[in-house]
């Protein structure tokens, strides 16, 4: 099943602290080898995201602790231990001629509507200078009730965000089994899953759950593959402890596949069409209209008015010069700074705001035209 992997374009690879750390130090030769993938992937004409924990296993020793218990303790691990993270993958990847980018998340950064589109907008021009971000929940700030608590679902969290095509989630175990391969003889490999059911789920609850270590599990992954899988992105579940993991699997290393039935564009557009509940409207010209049926974003300049007060990152309607509604969608702009940029080339938009905004009043990915 490696052709998800093959066509993808973007793609995001979760690895553990087992797998970056070994007794407090970086486990630099397997980041040269994953390193040396991600430049594969990138030379293929792929955009790449790294998801991956470690920053407390490499800080935890400053401490003079082997298992940070209390959430100060492990913050402040965290703090220590982010640089020395961030090192060693700039310094793997460096070689090959690319750039890391740090990125760290928190709940409120993918649940909140207007810092999604934040960091959604950083991270889609990260990827398009050629970097690739490094991703890790923001431990040093986080508090145990507003976290992810495993990076298997900020994975897939991110992997929704930036409509990806596939989810690697390097693990210690080859996929899901029926029942824990370590205990019984008789237990099958599942090569790919086309729908996610409550048997899956028992079998990763208690015949997988010790597969994959720090603070997830089998059942951990398999919630970030339903996450992924409602985005329409491809999850892969394999062994990353080898040399060029990405590679095995492109060769046909055994894995669990769960594949969606839905692109991540079809996807998108289920998800708005069903979600959006406008809490006001934009108005727009005849040219704007033409525009957005063709494919295109909404700019200031198709902009003639508003109706209602909305903020930045709601949801709103897209009215025509007539008033019928022909869109919805997710608003970059607050109602007062549509209402500054309202007719303006994007040339113009920093002059009458204040500040360098977005190009585009509702991106295209962010717009469902009405029926």
């Amino acid at each position: 099943m490696t052709g998800p992997l093959t066509s993808a374009n973007r793609v995001i690879i979760k690895t553990g602290s087992a797998l970056m750390a070994s007794s407090g130090t970086p486990r630099h030769a397997w980041l040269a080898s994953l390193a040396a993938d991600i430049a594969a992937l990138k030379a293929s004409g792929k955009q790449v995201v790294l998801v991956s924990s470690g920053a407390v296993a490499l800080g935890k020793g400053f401490l003079g602790q082997k298992r940070p218990r209390k959430l100060e303790d492990k913050q402040a691990a965290a703090a220590l231990g982010q640089p020395l993270l961030m090192a060693a993958v700039a310094g793997a990847l460096a070689p090959h001629g690319i750039h890391a980018a740090q990125a760290l998340l928190t709940l409120e950064d993918t649940e909140q509507r207007r810092r999604w589109l934040n960091a959604r907008a950083t991270l889609d021009t990260l990827l398009s200078a050629g970097a690739v971000p490094v991703i890790n929940e923001n431990d040093t700030v986080a508090t145990d009730e507003i976290r992810y608590g495993d990076n298997d679902r900020l994975a897939a969290r991110v992997a929704q965000m930036l409509s990806a095509d596939v989810l690697i989630l390097l693990s210690d175990i080859d996929g899901l089994y029926t029942a824990d391969p370590r205990k019984d003889a008789s237990a099958r490999h599942i090569a790919e899953i086309t729908e996610l059911t409550e048997a899956h789920d028992a079998m990763a609850g208690s015949a997988n759950s010790e597969a994959g270590v720090g603070s997830g599990g089998m059942a951990t992954k398999l919630q970030a593959a339903r996450i992924a899988f409602g985005a329409g992105c491809a999850t892969a579940i394999t062994i990353g402890d080898r040399d060029r993991p990405v590679s095995a699997l492109i060769d046909g290393a055994r894995a669990t596949w769960i594949m969606p039935s839905v692109t991540p564009a079809t996807a998108r557009q289920t998800w708005l069409k069903g979600h959006l509940t406008p809490e006001g409207a934009i108005l727009i010209d005849a040219g704007a209209a033409r525009a957005l049926q063709s494919g295109s974003s909404l700019l200031a300049v198709g902009v003639s008015g508003i109706e209602g007060r909305f903020e930045k990152g709601a949801a709103v309607a897209v009215k025509s010069s007539e008033g019928a509604v022909i869109a919805k969608g997710v608003t970059a702009y607050d109602a007062a700074d549509v209402q500054r940029i309202a007719g303006a080339h994007s040339d113009d938009i920093e002059a009458r705001l204040g500040y360098r905004g977005r190009p585009a009043v509702i991106h295209r990915d962010d717009l469902v035209l009405e029926s």
